[in-house]
């Protein structure tokens, strides 16, 4: 006699990601002429499809390939070669041939061809295992060569990091962190000279680069004979092999094994004369690579708002498939309430991160206002910040939502948590972007008012009653952070620095709850649709001023260990 067969949990399932995320495809029917979204539309729905079919079965079955580095071949000789996963080779091909760099350069849309490639990212980055950090930083450098005017490198590097040919796409890496500084770049103990022939060689130790397998990167060093500090740094592309494909007086010392995105491959690197190219002065390299750590910023938000949307929509189907306690998960009250929750970080981080992609299109094509530029030189550390903390309650939330099934590793489901956590730290951690916004808003450039004035904007279109307390949380807490500000700054510069996280955070939060209840509006008068100010009124109570009087003397105390 058979025994009865044992139950077995069927698994989450995802469907075209384009089609069913609802808060992306709202935001671009209000944030695109209908002529745009129509030409934009059938690239975003592939994307959804790659994303949740082919691409997602792929990144399971890829999930315990990582990046391999042979330093030696089989003849001594020293190659530092580095072979990444199945999955980033084909994430490779999709990015380049798909445009998800190119369509910010194309400008087939003018600035809203950024907002068309940020949606493009979004969809691509859960299911590549973070191939979206590549991504940033050649856009980042793209960018960075474009603003430099060096017409001899726009015209050699620039098609390469912009083409939709696989075949001709190369990846840039970013090279600033060294021992001595991490994000106190000015410690960089990198050298430049000039050798006989007048060319550019570096000489150094790289300590952490992501995307080390990458065709060229820009890195900072100093010339000799330069000052210390970051204003003595000047900004250098490399190339980082030569046409047989050797390294160019590079070695790759390690892989560094971390605790996420483990598919990047982040190595140590020693530059022992590494010709390179002057890309614009001999001064002023941390300024001069600006551009590039704002567009990766930007993607930062972007891949935040995305790992949380996929840890939801796995979590939601889960939900309706789970059967415990006499009733599906999606059927309880309490595990409807926990989701709900986790629904409204995620709509309001994604309107603040769509947000900031706007105004980077508008900057990108010359139709950015002063006030504008502003607000997104304020924004962009504000809003990675805040995304980035956001992505990490989020996901962490995610796996607990799965009870034991989201704690083992062939789900698939830790690697959200773990790759989510590497966004606070990338591109500057949540204290030093903090102190980075507060010195934008400390410099009185406009900053202050101009967020002023777009929250007045954005809470001047709310009209529904039912939107009263998002209204109410966001002006008080602009409010109470513009007063902490004037009373911090006679206070001085240790209480500034101290209160400056939770300050950042509370403003972020706040602009945030107003572009989602701005958007919430319009769904309610344009789609008849109650669910964004259903998360606008949940974001809108679940903690917006974080702003609270704390004791410079009680955290002096703490630090204390005996």
């Amino acid at each position: 006699m058979l025994s009865k067969p044992a139950f077995n949990q069927p698994p989450p399932e995802l469907g075209n990601q384009y089609e069913a995320d609802r808060v992306l495809r709202s935001v671009l029917r209000r944030a695109l002429p209908p002529e745009v979204l129509s030409e934009v539309e059938p690239s975003l729905s592939e994307m959804g499809r790659l994303a949740g079919g082919e691409l997602y079965s792929m990144q399971l079955a890829d999930r315990l390939n990582e990046p391999v580095l042979t330093q030696w071949d089989a003849w001594g000789e020293r190659v530092d070669r580095i072979e990444v996963s199945p999955l980033w080779k084909v994430a490779a091909r999709i990015a380049a041939e798909h445009g998800v760099v190119a369509a910010a350069y194309e400008r087939r849309h003018g600035s809203l061809s950024r907002t068309h490639q940020a949606a493009l990212a979004y969809l691509f980055t859960p299911s590549t295992d973070i191939y979206s950090c590549p991504l940033a930083m050649t856009d980042g450098a793209a960018q960075t060569l474009l603003r430099s005017g060096n017409q001899t490198l726009i015209d050699r590097i620039v098609p390469h990091l912009t083409t939709r040919d696989a075949e001709k796409f190369w990846t840039s890496g970013q090279w600033m962190t060294e021992l001595t500084g991490g994000s106190d770049v000015g410690l960089s103990e990198t050298i430049a000279r000039l050798d006989e022939e007048g060319a550019w060689r570096l000489y150094g130790r790289k300590w952490f680069t992501s995307a080390a397998a990458s065709e060229v990167a820009l890195t900072l060093a100093r010339p000799v004979g330069n000052p210390a500090g970051g204003q003595g740094l000047a900004l250098f592309l490399v190339e980082t092999r030569d046409a047989a494909g050797r390294l160019r007086n590079i070695q790759v010392n390690r892989l560094k094994d971390k605790l996420g995105t483990r598919k990047v491959p982040t190595a140590e690197l020693t530059l022992d004369g590494t010709p390179a190219w002057l890309v614009i002065g001999t001064t002023d390299g941390v300024r001069n690579i600006a551009p590039m750590l704002n567009i990766t910023r930007l993607w930062n938000g972007i891949s935040a708002c995305a790992l949380m949307r996929r840890g939801l929509a796995l979590a939601r189907s889960y939900a309706r498939k789970r059967f415990a306690f006499g009733a599906h998960l999606s059927e309880k009250p309490l595990h409807a309430d926990t989701l709900a929750g986790l629904q409204a970080e995620m709509e309001a981080a994604f309107h603040l991160a769509f947000f900031v992609a706007e105004l980077v299109g508008l900057d990108e094509a010359g139709e950015i206002t002063d006030e504008q530029q502003g607000l997104l030189r304020f924004l962009t550390p504000l809003m990675k910040l805040t995304t980035a903390r956001q992505a990490v309650a989020v996901t962490s939330e995610v796996i607990e939502a799965f009870g034991g099934a989201g704690y083992v590793e062939d789900t698939g489901l830790p690697v959200l948590l773990r790759d989510a956590q590497v966004l606070s730290i990338w591109e500057g951690t949540t204290n030093v972007l903090s102190l980075d916004a507060m010195r934008t808003l400390v410099r009185k450039d406009g900053a202050l008012p101009a967020l002023k004035g777009e929250i007045t904007l954005c809470l001047e279109s709310v009209r529904d009653a039912r939107l009263s307390d998002a209204r109410h949380a966001c002006r008080e807490a602009i409010e109470h952070a513009e007063e902490w500000l004037l009373t911090a700054m006679k206070e001085g510069q240790a209480s500034l620095e101290a209160g400056a996280r939770r300050f950042a955070l509370t403003v972020g939060r706040a602009v945030a709850l107003a572009r989602l209840a701005k958007h919430a509006q319009w769904s309610l008068d344009e789609e008849r649709d109650a669910r964004a100010l259903a998360s606008a009124r949940r974001f809108a109570r679940s903690g917006i001023d974080l702003i609270r009087p704390f004791e410079i003397e009680d955290a002096r105390l703490l630090m204390e260990d005996k």
